[in-house]
């Protein structure tokens, strides 16, 4: 069954000057204009190809690779803006709309912003949208504490950063335990730290049970995140400098470091220290 807005692995039935045709199976037969058609391509053989419909609502196969499909989440860039909406550039040859009835604010030409993509019910056309609430999940979450979830940074926000669980759910990154600056759009692994009993749910950028540091390797997470993720000390570093960034022995920052490196939750190189996502 041939998914429109999605990647589809579909068998090549027949050629033609222009192109060669997929059997789309509930599509019908699909055509691959030849400029994707990869080199040695025969009858019989299977594609990896991606389906998007034409100005006539047409499925078209093409080998291109778009920024996101159907069901997900991710930045997008306004190319233009024409009385019938907004138009994305989405990494393919036909750019995305965004009905203005789907726009949380007035789109500008040139500016990105965060989407969902999705066939439209009425019309069947493939559509994005800002208004991002209406398409998660809300149901009762079933996630277990420690568990690795693929999240999309959504917003900033005064407890941290508002985010978004494998397509499907809000959840928090805590402000005190991010330790850099998160874009909006920003695609990352993060870990189930907590559902709450009004199934909010707190999350982690690091593996359950990081966060319980003592205050001297607290204190150089403080310092990083007020850098912006580098300080250019390190292990190699004198014993004055690093009291003088630190305050403290050079040999409780290698301990403080080395606890830190061995969490993952920063690297260490002869130049500096650098927090890790």
């Amino acid at each position: 069954m041939a998914e429109i807005g999605k990647y589809n692995s579909l068998r090549v039935i027949k050629e033609v000057d222009f192109g060669v045709y997929l059997d789309g199976g509930n599509e019908g037969e699909i055509l691959m204009p030849i400029r994707y058609v990869p080199a040695n391509c025969q009858v019989g053989d299977f594609v990896d190809v991606f389906l998007y419909l034409d100005s006539e609502d047409r499925p078209i196969a093409t080998t291109e690779t778009p920024y996101a499909q159907v069901g997900e989440f991710t930045m997008l860039r306004v190319k233009s803006v024409n009385k019938i909406g907004t138009f994305l550039d989405w990494g393919i040859m036909k750019d995305l709309l965004v009905p203005f009835r789907e726009q949380k604010v007035t789109m500008t030409e040139g500016r990105s912003y965060l989407v969902y993509i999705y066939v439209d019910e009425e019309s069947k056309r493939i559509v994005a949208s800002a208004k991002l609430g209406k398409f998660l999940d809300k149901s009762i979450p079933d996630y277990t504490v420690g568990q690795e979830v693929d999240l999309v940074v959504e917003s900033e926000t005064d407890l941290g950063y508002k985010a978004i669980i494998n397509n499907s759910h809000w959840g928090i990154l805590y402000e005190n335990e991010v330790f850099e600056q998160l874009a909006k759009g920003l695609k990352i692994k993060g870990f189930i730290k907590k559902i709450r009993p009004d199934n909010k749910i707190d999350l982690s950028l690091h593996p359950f049970g990081y966060e319980k540091v003592d205050p001297l390797t607290q204190m150089i997470l403080d310092e990083l995140k007020k850098e912006g993720g580098f300080i250019a000390v390190s292990d190699k570093s004198e014993a004055e400098e690093v009291y003088r960034v630190f305050g403290i022995s050079k040999k409780s920052f290698k301990q403080a470091i080395g606890a830190l490196y061995k969490r993952r939750i920063i690297t260490i190189s002869p130049d500096g220290i650098r927090m890790v996502i």
